[in-house]
């Protein structure tokens, strides 16, 4: 019975966005439709490994064919097929899990043409709907009836009962529009335009791509030499596309157009990637990869629908999409596929995840992703500052989350901003250009690298032309405490209360500590818990005060962790101390009246509010720093 059905309103703006907006390219469709036709078989295949009985065993294959009086291209494959509840549910609900945030990301895109986020809810089906002013798609389930989806991509859509002359699999036609101007569409109707896009998107597909071609050959005469000007057209059905998957082929036969756009294909990526990993293992453990690193963030790297993994083949048969176990959360950007002979076609979820065999590969896996890395930084600098701005806070998220467990794998891969060089470099960088008798590699954090640049603490650093790396992002610090040292030398945040010093040093800030005893002790009661001590500091040259702090737990530590969802403020707190510079002029100035002590806890609270402001954090009274420094100024210009 046939049964008409409305698109959903989010579907209907859906299929408008794909339709006017999304796909810039229209050949694209083919593509989508093939692989899709690869996937059913894939599907079926699979089902057939483990219930012989209910899935019969069949050859996968896929058909093409065209017809140019009735304008149609027809795509046919004897997959997995679907039933009338299938049709509705894959077909007349566009993303059905997720059209929503997929409009939502289409509309937030700088560029309407990007089609990076199709492939994320299953809507490359409609990519048909480029080139098409109707599709047809008969459908049967193995066993089961056949039935008839029926659109014209608007606002409706048909499902009906059909008679389909096969066992199971779907067939799709596509009525193509009329030619224009602007776009010719007849030209998908052309041998050879299809053969060529056949070969240029879908050459890896493991299954054959066939359609009858019709080719020219000269007539011959009673002698079997060629009669001039004279052909035969001859037909025959013919394979378009190799049928070896990528990742089985040896990497000295694949070209750099191959890798790029079979990831483009499995990925939706409008990009090419950043580098390429092409893993062939055999022996104890034998399984093919192909790894890629993207050249940028997907848009969705960040959500918490965002699955991480590489899709797992065994024997050359689908098993399971983004299996996360193969790739550690660090690397979760990291897309590919994994072909394994130690795998049975029916491993389940629950096998997957204690299987060593399965471990051993992810380790091998992340092990060469990191080489590969360690390539990039060692001979293609720009790459690698390419992929260090977009994934280099995963890198250290890895040394982070393992509690330092994975240093030894990744240290070599950081990159810090540099005081003296104003660029990036590496902790080796830094090692190998410091002073020899320098122990420790110093650092100094802060909100933003601007905020950084300004603190006061580097005033000294720069005198005694000392490097310091600077800390810009919120994980930077956490990896840094994890790594604790590198290459022997201690990791030192400059805005540490712990100094060094020589001992003639320490023995003249004693002493002057000592002449301002009242002086440090009446700042530090104005202040009514602020900070846990105020002492005359060695780090600073021009600035008259800054903020250290005590046990490890820095300013921006405690930012961050404040920040955090949940957390309300209440999270651990640094013990903040109030260093002033016993050469400059402000606290020679206050030394002098340092027994007058109401204005001096005036002078406390200013100086611990511009302190703050030094390191790029906010005042948190300001009307009273306000009113406190006019006080103080008035009282200076009545002098």
């Amino acid at each position: 019975m046939k049964e008409t059905k409305q698109f959903q309103t989010e579907s209907k703006e859906l299929l408008s966005l794909m339709i006017n907006s999304i796909y810039s390219n229209g050949e694209v469709f083919l593509r989508e439709l093939l692989s899709n036709a690869s996937d059913a078989i894939d599907k079926y295949r699979f089902e057939s490994a483990k219930d012989g009985n209910k899935y019969p065993s069949s050859i996968g294959e896929i058909n093409i064919s065209f017809n140019k009086k009735d304008r149609t291209i027809t795509i046919d494959d004897n997959g997995i097929g679907m039933n009338k509840d299938d049709l509705e549910r894959n077909l007349g609900t566009i993303a059905r899990s997720g059209s929503k945030e997929f409009l939502e990301q289409i509309k937030k895109s700088k560029n309407k043409n990007d089609i990076n986020i199709i492939g994320r809810f299953g809507v490359g089906f409609y990519s048909a709907f480029i080139v098409a002013e109707k599709v047809t798609v008969e459908s049967k389930r193995y066993d089961e009836p056949a039935c008839l989806f029926e659109s014209d991509g608007l606002e409706s859509y048909t499902i009906d009962d059909a008679s389909l002359d096969k066992e199971h699999g779907t067939t799709i036609t596509i009525y193509l529009k009329k030619s224009t101007k602007e776009i010719d569409y007849d030209e998908y109707l052309s041998q050879w335009k299809i053969e060529t896009l056949v070969k240029k998107y879908s050459d890896y597909i493991a299954y054959p791509i066939k359609m009858e071609v019709t080719s020219s050959k000269p007539e011959l005469d009673e002698e079997g030499k060629p009669i001039e000007g004279k052909y035969i057209d001859t037909k025959e059905v013919k394979t378009l596309n190799s049928m070896t998957p990528l990742w089985k082929k040896k990497a000295k036969d694949i070209t750099e157009d191959e890798y790029n756009e079979f990831y483009k294909q499995k990925t939706y990526d409008s990009e090419n990637p950043l580098a390429h990993i092409n893993i062939a293992v055999e022996g104890m453990l034998t399984y093919n990869a192909l790894v890629f690193i993207p050249g940028h963030a997907p848009y969705n790297l960040y959500s918490e629908n965002y699955e991480k993994g590489l899709d797992l083949y065994a024997k050359g048969v689908f098993v399971k999409e983004k299996c996360k176990e193969l790739i550690p959360d660090y690397l979760k950007f990291v897309k590919g596929v994994v072909d394994s002979e130690d795998f049975s076609l029916n491993i389940s979820r629950e096998m997957l995840q204690s299987s060593p065999v399965l471990n051993k590969i992810a380790d091998n896996i992340e092990k060469k992703i990191i080489d590969k890395l360690k390539s990039l930084k060692d001979k293609e600098n720009e790459n690698y500052l390419k992929f260090w701005k977009e994934f280099g806070d995963h890198i250290k998220y890895g040394i982070y989350s393992t509690y330092g467990g994975k240093k030894d794998l990744l240290q070599d891969l950081l990159l810090f901003h540099s005081l003296k060089e104003d660029k990036y470099i590496s902790l080796k960088e830094y090692v190998d250009k410091k002073d020899k008798d320098q122990k420790a590699i110093y650092y100094a954090s802060g909100k933003n690298l601007d905020a950084v640049k300004s603190l006061p603490q580097l005033e000294k650093y720069k005198k005694k032309g000392q490097d310091v790396l600077l800390l810009d992002h919120d994980i930077d610090e956490f990896c840094l405490l994890m790594l604790q040292q590198y290459d022997k030398c201690e990791l030192k945040n400059i805005s540490s209360d712990i100094t060094e010093e020589s001992e003639e040093d320490k023995k003249e800030l004693e002493t002057k500590t000592g002449e301002a005893r009242r002086l440090l002790d009446n700042i530090k009661e104005s202040l009514n818990g602020k900070v846990e001590d105020v002492v005359l500091s060695s780090k600073l040259v021009d600035a008259p005060c800054c903020i250290s702090t005590k046990n490890g737990m820095s300013l921006s530590m405690e930012s961050t962790l404040s920040s955090q969802p949940g957390s309300n403020g209440d999270g651990p707190k640094a013990e903040k101390v109030l260093e002033i510079n016993p050469d400059h002029e402000l606290y020679k100035a206050l030394l002098q009246i340092q027994d007058q002590d109401d204005e001096i806890k005036k002078y406390g609270s200013v100086l611990y509010d511009e302190a703050l402001m030094l390191e790029g954090y906010e005042v948190e009274d300001k009307q009273g720093f306000v009113r406190k420094l006019n006080e103080l100024l008035l009282k200076s210009l009545a002098k």
